[in-house]
């Protein structure tokens, strides 16, 4: 039930995070959210670093999976903060939700894991979802949501990279250098968007809060995978669709359609199954 608390805590904390940047991106530049943003968590997790004597440099840093990781992370959020500004947040935020998909499938083809046909069938069930919200080909489909796809690719192979991580890296090093990363991807993000501006007093009090969130978000979900069996708590993950849309909803007025919710509903549905399946067949072996 802890592990549960902290996962529900952490997928509130990332929707919130994820309005705070849909609200900024109306004024801000992505590239000077990002470069914010990025930074600012940096500066968090170093602070805490120093608190409880956590590495900030480690050998480890330059192994292979944790260079991916950090790549991944750094176009993820790229693509992903693009996505939000110039898309429905209901939208990016069902898109998402297909990354467990991902890593499943990625988990068969590169690493030779053992997947059965029902989460083949999930999985091919779960991107028809996300065709029914892209709508391709239809007066309705908006080029710019496929950089929520783009983001959503990045993100499931940042989680194969982490699966590989056979190394005795501290949580903080590793936020440390995904935030520095975040941050990076300000600069990737500059020649593609307006100049930066000064912030108003209210956008200020958003960058902070979704400072504030994002990392409350980041440690709760560490703290649930140490507080709960991964089976139990990963469904949870959907969790953050549900915080979403009705952020999206109430605050930011949005009023996604039947076939955006029909698609959300297809892709949470698949993957909980997916995860279901999944942790049966642990059980049996």
């Amino acid at each position: 039930m802890r592990g549960i608390l902290f996962m529900l805590l952490a997928m509130a904390g990332f929707a919130l995070e994820d309005l705070f940047i849909k609200l900024l991106s109306s004024h801000l530049p992505v590239s000077q959210i990002l470069f914010i943003l990025g930074f600012s968590g940096t500066a968090v997790f170093l602070v805490i670093a120093l608190l409880t004597h956590a590495p900030i440099l480690h050998r480890d840093l330059l192994n292979r999976p944790v260079i991916v990781r950090t790549l991944c992370e750094l176009f993820a959020a790229l693509f992903f903060t693009s996505a939000i500004a110039l898309t429905p947040l209901s939208s990016v935020a069902s898109i998402l939700m297909t990354t467990p998909l991902m890593v499943t499938m990625g988990a068969a083809i590169f690493f030779g894991e053992k997947v059965g046909w029902r989460r083949w069938t999930a999985i091919m069930i779960g991107f028809f979802g996300v065709l029914l919200i892209l709508r391709p080909g239809f007066d309705s489909f908006m080029p710019a949501s496929l950089l929520a796809v783009i983001a959503t690719i990045f993100l499931a192979v940042r989680d194969l990279a982490t699966r590989t991580m056979q190394i005795d890296i501290s949580t903080t090093t590793v936020s440390i250098y995904a935030f520095f990363a975040v941050g990076i991807s300000g600069f990737f993000a500059m020649p593609f968007f307006s100049a930066m501006v000064i912030p108003s007093s209210i956008e200020i009090v958003y960058l902070i809060s979704a400072v504030f969130v994002g990392v409350i978000g980041y440690y709760a979900i560490v703290l649930a995978t140490r507080n709960g069996d991964v089976s139990v708590i990963s469904p949870f993950r959907y969790s953050r669709l549900v915080f979403a849309m009705l952020l999206s909803i109430i605050i930011l007025r949005e009023r996604p359609d039947l076939l955006t919710l029909s698609g959300a509903a297809i892709i949470v549905a698949s993957g909980i199954y997916a995860f279901i399946r999944e942790g049966h067949l642990k059980q049996i072996h």
